[in-house]
């Protein structure tokens, strides 16, 4: 049986745009990226209440600074898409490294639809973090490397999670929303995500929140991390398990 290898995926009747529906609240999509959403990073970049817990993400933040980013991030998602769509004719349905719709979009009552945030799956972003209760700087590279060289699908692979949520739509349920749907509708069945390590800044409670009602698991705090922005900063560590989730 050929099956649809977009699968949980909808597409948008109008524009032929894959799109994943948040579980609860059917008003808010994920999307792939587009190049015209540059101008509505800068002004959720440059709001403390973002840029205080990026750890990379340059301040203040200007126009050249989300075109960049896009020409590194859109072609790596665009990539995952075309996979898929490769794909089409198998009777298997394709695991593939990462999900092609990262993109939060509100979409209003017109059709209209607001980008307000973005959610991203990748092998792990710190290995000093994996299987040590301190900072392994040491074999962080080594580590890096055995997560980064495992096939596709693999179980033994480590995530981690990038998410950031313009401000207007804070404390909606928006991001654990997004968490838990991409999680059970696409990580787990088309990635085979089975263990993902991530973290949050000290004094990030919403960040923590939204990771611990979606089953994750604080490891530990690391008071001294990195410096960021010229000030050290400390580190929640959490974990979520396939094995271990409620869901």
């Amino acid at each position: 049986m050929t099956l649809n290898q977009l699968f949980p995926l909808e597409t948008d009747p109008k524009t032929g745009e894959p799109f994943l529906r948040l579980r609860k609240h059917p008003n808010v999509i994920l999307t792939p990226m587009r190049w015209e959403d540059a101008p509505h990073f800068v002004p959720i970049f440059n709001d403390p209440r973002v840029y205080q817990w990026l750890m990379r993400t340059p301040f203040p933040y200007a126009h050249k600074d989300a075109e960049d980013w896009l020409q590194i991030a859109k072609p790596k998602s665009d990539a995952l898409l075309q996979e898929l769509l490769d794909a089409q004719g198998s009777d298997k349905l394709k695991t593939i490294d990462g999900c092609p719709v990262p993109s939060i979009r509100e979409v209003k009552e017109d059709g209209t639809q607001v980008y307000i945030g973005n959610i991203t799956f990748g092998r792990c972003m710190h290995p000093e973090l994996i299987d040590t209760d301190t900072i392994d700087h040491e074999h962080a590279e080594e580590k890096k490397a055995a997560n980064d060289a495992l096939q596709v699908g693999d179980p033994k692979i480590i995530y981690s999670i990038g998410d950031y949520l313009d401000p207007k739509y804070h404390g909606q349920g928006i991001m654990t929303d997004a968490l838990d749907t991409i999680l059970h509708e696409w990580a787990i069945p088309r990635m085979n995500v089975r263990r993902i390590l991530t973290g949050a800044f000290i004094g990030n409670v919403g960040s923590v929140r939204v990771f611990q009602k979606n089953g994750f698991k604080m490891l530990r705090t690391v008071d001294e991390f990195a410096v960021v922005r010229g000030t050290m900063r400390g580190l929640h560590v959490l974990e979520w398990r396939a094995d271990e989730d409620p869901v």
